[in-house]
């Protein structure tokens, strides 16, 4: 696999990944809320800093993808 082709496959890739990470961390908040209700408030701020986590490597993604987008121009 050549340079361009391992780079046009990263970027859909990239795409992909911060797409599925934002998914991820709004099902995390999600559930975060429903084990809170049910009293487990200890365990509800660790899915959400989880959920934070995700956050973050979504912005290191997306990064990354624009990284290469503005390269191409």
């Amino acid at each position: 696999m050549g340079s361009d082709n391992t780079i046009t496959r990263l970027k859909v890739l990239l795409g992909h990944w911060v797409e599925h990470n934002r998914e991820h961390g709004q099902e995390f908040r999600e559930w975060a809320g429903r084990i809170v209700a049910l009293g487990e408030s200890e365990a509800g701020d660790d899915i959400v800093a989880a959920a934070e986590e995700m956050d973050r490597a979504g912005r290191h993604l997306s990064r990354a993808l624009e990284r290469l987008r503005s390269e191409e121009a």
